[in-house]
């Protein structure tokens, strides 16, 4: 068992079980006790915690990247010394990479998938490089895709750090292989465009299902991505619009100068594209080498060993239209060569392209002896990525069983995102170099989702319950009950089916009876209307034990007389609400006089009091929450405060309504003010 699991950091944060490994770091799902939420926390290697200055660069960087904030990108919370345990504390995502969401999706997404998540990606790096932060590792499996298909960028600042270890620099470096960018290659110096060039591979990906350069070793790649243009995406797939190729081409120009220049102007061209994808761009993938990249040979085809798998684009192979505008620089070469036919090669014109040619084996030794980024290729195996799949696919993997590996499984652990049996992390790491006799890969295989048990929220309010529920899992259906309660206050949680304690499974229906206060009695108010108001008060307080309040208005009716009522005789209220009651002042009726009998007794009697109207009012349900939850709907007016509780779900929801007049009807929702409405009952 792993020596943390159980452990407390700091009295705070409690690492429950491993989540991920990599070349500096475990990753731990760990519960936050002071705020109680679950987050991820990243401890690092003991070897490396040993460093100081190591430990000195891991804090640093790890509080510039706190400093980072936006929807895109993983939230640090955190950074602490523990004893000798160094750590980061991070939002812990719910989620898949995308890596693995590409492969889901059959290894190509549509081109307005791979839309919607460049664009998002491009969002994140602008945030980051607008505060001085380059990511240096771009790529599918640092990027999480969130249940509501949204994504965040992980692991920023993390590349920077593997630098200081030159053992961990060469495996990360070597596994991130496929999206470097071209000065990284050459381990030159490297600015916001070189995540750009990385964004650009990634998106290359999702419109292709492929990438854009491919071999047997790292290093062939790498030299790729340093000579070579990879072929046209829509060549690969012609649905690709053509815009969003030349987007993509753009981001992946060899030379930096020809990429775009920041992410802002990649996220503008996106925009421009989102907003019309008929949009026409001035620039030509061919346009996108620089001149020392440029010669009179044609793009030479690294051997990756892999017949048919045709990457880069010879020039003969490319377009009639392509060649012709090839720069001034190599018509002029042409120009000497049909001069070299005629004269023959000058002596000095000779000894230049002697040590050009020396000083070109030079830099490629160099490239491959003394740089980072290549050493340790010699003899060695790139270790075949397993994760994601179950053990029986990666021992009959082609990849695995071609380098003649073997799969161990070393330990079962608990996942909430990987499916049980499925891989979840792997040793060594993925695309990290080995010795030819070191070919067993020792794999950690999902149990499935960790056990849950109902956590006990009794007496929290309704809301704080639910959020704490969700937060054991997301899938957890939740019905609200509401009950009186004498010892509960209202609003809070009288208990829950199943128990605390309980074992639950995600999925499952948890019912929380919230309290609604003590259980108040109901009454049916009779009319009074038409009675004196100092009888029709006695007659409401006295037998229906509710309040009264008295309002005068014009009136023919004699003084004192009752002209209205609200809520009207018949309608069911508890005992102790309010009732309403107009009366006359008598002012009219004193105007014209008492009267009589004679003909005014054969009129029909002026009407006493205003009719009472029901009407249906059409409620659209608020979209946001759970739609299992129950949603109070409170009506208040002039006389009128009626409450109805329902099942949320999108929508609307009819309620009836007694009133009379024209009223302004304010609409609540869980006690929160929505909106107002007008209602004409008298129509």
């Amino acid at each position: 068992m792993d020596q943390y699991i159980g452990k407390m950091l700091d009295d705070r944060y409690e690492l429950l079980e491993v989540i991920g490994t990599g070349g500096m770091a475990v990753v731990y799902k760990g519960r936050d006790h002071r705020l109680n939420r679950l987050v991820a926390v990243k401890i690092l290697r003991e070897d490396l915690a040993r460093d100081a200055e190591f430990r000195r660069r891991f804090h640093d960087e790890s509080q510039a990247v706190a400093m980072l904030s936006h929807p895109n990108i993983m939230a640090v919370y955190d950074v602490s010394r523990s004893g000798d345990t160094e750590y980061i504390v991070m939002e812990l995502i719910d989620g898949i990479t995308l890596k693995q969401y590409i492969q889901r999706r059959g290894g190509v997404l549509t081109w307005k998938e791979a839309l919607h998540f460049i664009t998002q990606i491009i969002k994140a790096l602008s945030h980051a490089h607008s505060r001085g932060i380059i990511h240096r590792d771009i790529k599918p499996q640092n990027i999480m895709v969130l249940r509501d298909g949204s994504i965040k960028v992980t692991d920023f600042g993390i590349a920077r750090l593997a630098s200081a270890v030159q053992n961990t620099l060469t495996q990360e470096a070597l596994g991130s292989v496929h999206y470097i960018s071209p000065e990284q290659a050459r381990g030159s110096r490297i600015d916001g465009r070189s995540d750009i060039y990385s964004a650009g591979v990634v998106l290359y990906e999702m419109l292709t299902g492929r990438l854009p350069f491919e071999g047997d070793t790292p290093v062939s790649v790498a030299i790729q991505h340093i000579n070579s243009l990879p072929l046209p995406p829509r060549e690969l797939n012609p649905d690709i619009p053509e815009a969003l190729e030349k987007i993509t081409m753009r981001a992946m120009a060899p030379n930096v100068d020809q990429r775009y220049a920041s992410a802002d102007a990649m996220l503008e061209d996106l925009e421009a594209f989102r907003r019309d994808p008929n949009v026409v761009f001035d620039y030509e993938p061919p346009e996108l080498l620089s001149e020392e990249d440029r010669s009179d040979e044609p793009t030479q085809v690294i051997d990756t060993g892999r017949r048919g798998q045709r990457r880069a684009r010879p020039a003969e192979q490319r377009p009639h239209e392509e060649r012709r505008k090839r720069p001034q620089v190599e018509e002029e070469e042409d120009d000497r060569r049909e001069r070299r036919g005629q004269g023959g090669l000058s002596v000095p014109l000779a000894i230049a392209s002697v040590l050009v040619f020396i000083a070109g084996i030079g830099v490629l030794l160099w490239m491959v002896f003394f740089s980072p980024i290549f050493s340790g290729g010699d003899g060695k195996l790139a270790v075949p990525d397993v994760r994601g799949q179950s053990v029986e696919e990666a021992q009959s993997s082609e990849e695995v069983t071609s380098k003649g590996f073997t799969i161990e499984v070393g330990a079962t652990a608990a996942s909430d995102s990987v499916p049980e049996g499925d891989i979840i992390s792997q040793e060594p790491a993925a695309q990290s170099l080995v010795d030819q006799t070191d070919r067993v890969i020792t794999v950690t295989v999902s149990a499935g989702a960790a056990e849950l048990y109902m956590p006990d929220v009794t007496g929290d309010l309704y809301d704080d319950a639910w959020t704490e529920l969700k937060s054991q899992n997301k899938d957890l259906v939740i019905r609200r009950e509401d009950e009186a309660s004498e010892e509960v206050t209202a609003g809070r949680v009288i208990r829950t089916s199943p128990t605390a304690g309980s074992p639950i499974t995600a999925g499952d229906t948890i019912t929380v009876y919230v309290s609604s206060g003590p259980d108040v009695p109901k009454v049916t108010l009779i009319s009074v209307v038409g009675e004196q108001v100092a009888s029709a008060r006695d007659t409401l307080e006295k037998e229906f034990n509710v309040a009264v309040t008295v309002s005068y208005t014009d009136s023919d009716q004699p003084e004192g007389t009752v002209i209205r009522q609200n809520p009207a005789g018949g309608t069911e209220v508890d005992q102790g609400s309010t009732v309403s009651l107009q009366v006359s002042n008598g002012s009219r009726a004193q105007e014209g006089g008492e009267q009589t009998g004679g003909e005014d007794e054969t009129q029909p009697p002026e009407e006493q009091e205003p009719e009472v109207h029901t009407r249906t009012l059409t409620i659209t349900l608020p979209s946001d929450g759970d739609p299992s939850d129950i949603i109070t709907i409170r009506i208040s007016g002039d006389g009128i405060d009626q409450t109805v509780s329902h099942e949320r779900r999108v929508g609307t929801v009819n309620v009836d309504v007694q009133g009379s007049g024209q009223q302004e009807l304010r609409i609540y929702f869980n006690g929160e003010y929505a909106h107002t409405v007008n209602v004409d009952f008298d129509q």
